[in-house]
Parts: structure tokens; C-alpha cells; sequence
């Protein structure tokens, strides 16, 4: 009984095996650039201006060139106040989101840390590094409603080397646009 069971078991571990799946992945549409034509009376005829770009890739183009400007915010290790070196970068980004053309976007306020602590902890730390930095750009006019944070603890860092400098590099936070 014992080898028909085995044999049972067996054919039906080699028949069924693991099967191999396929994922589909759509591709999304390209969407066609809507054609802006804009006519400019300059002396006696009239210059037609085509833009090639559509409404949503000059967005998210001004989206990258606003993030690019903002500067990030470091920390000391196991710290979440904001250092006095750093008060002018938060001063820029303030100044940098309250302009008018970032008024359109929502910001996330991303906490990182460096290696040292375990998971739980560094998340908290991160979460407590990005509320700071939230509170000070609020309480430097900025719509606390566009300001998102989020923290990615010790799993983003920017640097891998196990070097004090390196770890430094990674207890900061940085800042994402959103449309």
C-alpha cells in the first residue's frame, strides 16, 4: 500500500511540477502630443509657434526642475532636530515650494537613515526626521495639505560604504514632487 501511495504521490509531483507562468505587461498608450499653435502679431504678419509638448510632460518636466533645486536636509546619528548647518537648506526649500509655479504640486517629505539600529527603530527615526522637516517648512508657510511624508528607514540609502562620511550621507531627508 505504502509503494502505490509513493508512486501516486510521485506522478503527480512530476506531472504537475511548477508550471511556468507568463506575465503580459501592457505597455501604456503613448499619448499624442497635443499641438499648441499660438499666433504672434509681429509688424505685419502674423508667426505661428508650434509646441510639441503636451500639458501633462510640461508638468512633469517643471515637476523635475523644481525637485532638482531642493536641497536635502542631513542629521546627526540617532538624531531628528534640525542642526543649525542645515536651517538655511530648510529656509530654501521653504522659499522654493511657496513659489508660485510649485504651488501646483504636492511635496513628500522622505525620512532616511543610515545602517545602524534595526529596522522598526530606523523607520520611526525616519518618520520622526520627516515630520521635523515638515513642521519647519509649515512653520515657514508652506500648506501643511501638500506636505506628505514618509519614511524609508535604512532601505534607501545613497551610499554603501561602512565609512563614518558614508553613513552621514544617508541620515537625511529628501524631497519627491507630485503632481
Amino acid at each position: 500500500m505504502r509503494k502505490i501511495l509513493l508512486s501516486v504521490a510521485t506522478a503527480a509531483l512530476v506531472f504537475t511540477g511548477c508550471a511556468k507562468k507568463t506575465v503580459e505587461v501592457q505597455a501604456p498608450t503613448q499619448q499624442q502630443p497635443t499641438q499648441q499653435t499660438t499666433q504672434v502679431n509681429e509688424g505685419s504678419g502674423m508667426q505661428t509657434i508650434n509646441q510639441g509638448m503636451n500639458e501633462q510632460e510640461l508638468k512633469m518636466q517643471k515637476m523635475k526642475e523644481i525637485e532638482a533645486k531642493s536641497k536635502k536636509i542631513y542629521f546627526d546619528f540617532d538624531k531628528y532636530n534640525i542642526r543649525p548647518d542645515q536651517v538655511p537648506n530648510v529656509d530654501w526649500d521653504a522659499q522654493l515650494f511657496n513659489a508660485q509655479d510649485a504651488k501646483e504640486f504636492k511635496v513628500k517629505v522622505e525620512g532616511n537613515c543610515d545602517e545602524w539600529g534595526t529596522d522598526e527603530y530606523n523607520y520611526a527615526l525616519g518618520l520622526k526626521r520627516a515630520k521635523s522637516v515638515k513642521d519647519a517648512l509649515v512653520a515657514r508657510g508652506v500648506d501643511p495639505q501638500r506636505l506628505i511624508i514618509i519614511s524609508y528607514g535604512k532601505s534607501n540609502p545613497v551610499c554603501t560604504e561602512h565609512t563614518k562620511a558614508c553613513w552621514a550621507k544617508n541620515r537625511r531627508v529628501e524631497f519627491e514632487l507630485l503632481p
